[in-house]
């Protein structure tokens, strides 16, 4: 079982590539390369699961749209990306399809883990802005900080760290209050 990020760059891999392989693996395709993800531990599953528990229950009396979690396929271009969790907004459901979600998320949750962070942060950064994703959530899981941020014109806005002491809401989702005590 792998612990580290394994880059496969040995060619140009493309989404054709990327749907064949069914060896059990977690993937993502990014710039043409195929990277292995390492299998998420107990502790960043725990919180992960944690934060889509609080956004299904909102959900399930606030119908205003849905939220997947990982491992769900989302193409962006040319890439297909992983994100732990994901919000879509009802009135952009469509690009939910029977193998994928295909389309920017409007809210995309990441959980960092320390083989993946600064790729998280960086590169699918990166990715998520350019293809669309209005608002970005970084949550590392050793400090008990959640980064939140907007996209702006060409970067994203960062709208500050929020810690045990504080709840998160987002624009995307009215009434939705996310109590970090409950998360860490």
């Amino acid at each position: 079982m792998a612990t580290e990020l394994t880059i496969f760059n040995d060619r140009e891999y493309t989404i054709e590539d990327y749907m064949k392989i069914d060896d059990g693996q977690r993937y993502e395709l990014i710039g043409g390369e195929l990277i292995m993800v390492p299998s998420p531990k107990p502790r960043h599953q725990r919180v992960s699961a944690k934060i889509s528990f609080q956004f299904e229950s909102f959900l399930r009396q606030n119908p205003l749209g849905e939220v997947y979690y990982a491992p769900i396929d989302v193409v962006l271009g040319d890439q297909v990306v992983q994100p732990d969790i994901i919000f879509i907004s009802d009135n952009r459901l469509n690009i939910v399809g029977e193998l994928n979600i295909q389309g920017a998320p409007d809210l995309v949750i990441e959980v960092l883990s320390p083989s993946t962070a600064s790729y998280d942060k960086k590169k699918k950064g990166q990715i998520y802005l350019k293809y669309g994703v209005k608002e970005y959530w970084t949550v590392d899981i050793d400090a008990k900080i959640i980064d939140v941020y907007k996209v702006g014109e060409k970067q994203w806005q960062w709208l500050g760290s929020y810690d045990e002491e504080d709840t998160i809401t987002t624009q995307l989702i009215p009434g939705l209050e996310i109590k970090l005590n409950e998360i860490f």
